[in-house]
């Protein structure tokens, strides 16, 4: 149990359809830099200078791709296939810049499910206020697998 709450895994390949979809909105906050800027001690002086940002083309502070990234990861391990999920492989482009403070607006489609794999690609996108393509790409996730053997007493933590 995590805080009290008996936990789920996500679906197994089986429940897994191709066209299945998740829109999720996320707006990036100071604090959200804040965390990653720390957690990675990423001292880029485009992520967090306006002085420096204004002279380069992108004349304002940009959000590091990997968080974006990160959201990706997220939205997988949480909904789509959901806890006990793992990313195996993923290529995404970053086509536009996403700013400080920006909407940031994911859609992620399964769109192939091998079942003698275990393995299923989601597309993903993303668009930011102005619907411009800020992250497009694929990722390949391994659903989430409990051997029999160990389904009776060790998920009871979680």
């Amino acid at each position: 149990m995590i805080l009290g709450k008996k936990r789920r895994l996500g679906r197994k390949i089986e429940e897994i359809t191709v066209g299945e979809k998740l829109k999720l909105t996320e707006k990036i906050e100071d604090k959200d830099l804040l965390l990653y800027l720390g957690l990675t001690n990423d001292g880029n002086p485009l992520y967090i200078q306006h002085d420096y940002a204004s002279q380069t083309p992108y004349e304002n502070p940009i959000v590091p791709t990997i968080m974006l990234t990160g959201i990706i990861s997220s939205a997988i391990s949480k909904y789509l296939p959901g806890p006990g999920s793992h990313i195996v492989e993923q290529h995404l482009e970053f086509p536009k810049p996403v700013y400080h403070y920006a909407t940031v607006d994911f859609l992620l489609e399964v769109i192939n499910v091998d079942k003698s794999a275990n393995k299923i690609i989601v597309k993903v996108e993303a668009l930011d206020g102005d619907l411009a393509v800020v992250v497009s790409g694929k990722v390949k996730v391994t659903p989430p697998i409990v051997e029999d053997r160990l389904i009776s007493g060790a998920m009871e933590n979680f």
